[in-house]
C-alpha cells in the first residue's frame, strides 16, 4: 500500500509517502508564502505517478487558516479526480506522536493574543482532552504530561498506523477544522453588535 501524507497547517510543511508501513519519502521545511507552489513541486518529487497512491492522509487543522486551505484543497482535488480515499487528521494529534517519558502529551499551537490550539493525548494517541481553541492559562493539565509545541520528533508512522483503517471521508465533505472563527468574522460580529 502506498500512502500520501500532506500537512500544510502549521509553520512546517510536511509531505511524505509511506509504502508498506515504511517512510519512503519525507520532506519537512518552513511553511511560508509560497506554500502552493512548494507543495506541488514536492509532490512531484515524492510521487512520480500519483495514480499509484492508494490513500491520502491530510491534516485539516487547526493552524494557519491559509495553510489549512491549501492542503485540504490539494487533497480534495487529487482524491476526487482520481477516486483516492482521504483520511483527515488533527495537527494536534500529529504533535502528540512525539515520544516522551510522561503519560500525556499536551499539544500546543500558538493562536495569538494569549490563545492556543490545544489537545491532550495519551501514549496511544487516545484523546484525553478534545482539540480546542483556549486561553493558555485556562488549560487544565493532567498529571504526568509533556508540552509539545514543535515538530522535531514527530512519529508520522504512529499516526498513520492508528488511522490507517478509518472510514475515508467524501472529498466534498472534507472541510478545514479551524476551531475558531477568522478575524474578519469576529470583526463583522463586533460591528453588528
Amino acid at each position: 500500500m502506498k500512502y500520501l501524507f500532506i500537512d500544510t497547517c502549521s509553520n512546517c510543511l510536511i509531505i511524505s509517502t509511506i509504502i508498506n508501513n515504511k517512510l519512503d519519502y519525507f520532506f519537512i521545511d518552513k511553511n511560508n508564502n509560497d506554500t502552493s507552489s512548494k507543495v506541488m513541486k514536492v509532490l512531484k518529487e515524492a510521487v512520480c505517478d500519483i495514480n499509484t497512491v492508494d490513500k491520502i492522509f491530510v491534516v485539516n487543522g487547526p493552524g494557519s487558516f491559509t495553510g489549512i486551505r491549501v492542503g485540504v484543497t490539494i487533497a480534495k482535488t487529487i482524491g476526487f479526480c482520481l477516486n483516492i480515499p482521504i483520511i483527515k487528521l488533527s495537527e494536534l494529534e500529529l504533535l502528540a506522536t512525539t515520544k516522551t517519558d510522561t503519560k500525556y502529551n499536551v499539544s500546543l499551537i500558538d493562536a495569538r493574543r494569549g490563545y492556543v490550539y490545544s489537545g491532550i493525548y495519551d501514549k496511544d494517541l487516545n484523546c484525553y482532552l478534545e482539540d480546542q481553541h483556549i486561553l493558555l492559562n485556562d488549560i487544565k493539565y493532567p498529571d504526568s504530561y509533556t508540552v509539545i509545541d514543535n515538530y522535531d520528533n514527530i512519529d508520522l508512522l504512529k499516526i498513520i498506523k492508528k488511522h490507517e483503517f478509518d472510514e475515508p471521508i467524501n472529498p466534498h465533505d472534507l472541510k478545514p477544522n479551524y476551531l475558531k472563527r477568522t478575524e474578519a468574522e469576529e470583526k463583522l460580529d463586533d460591528k453588528r453588535s
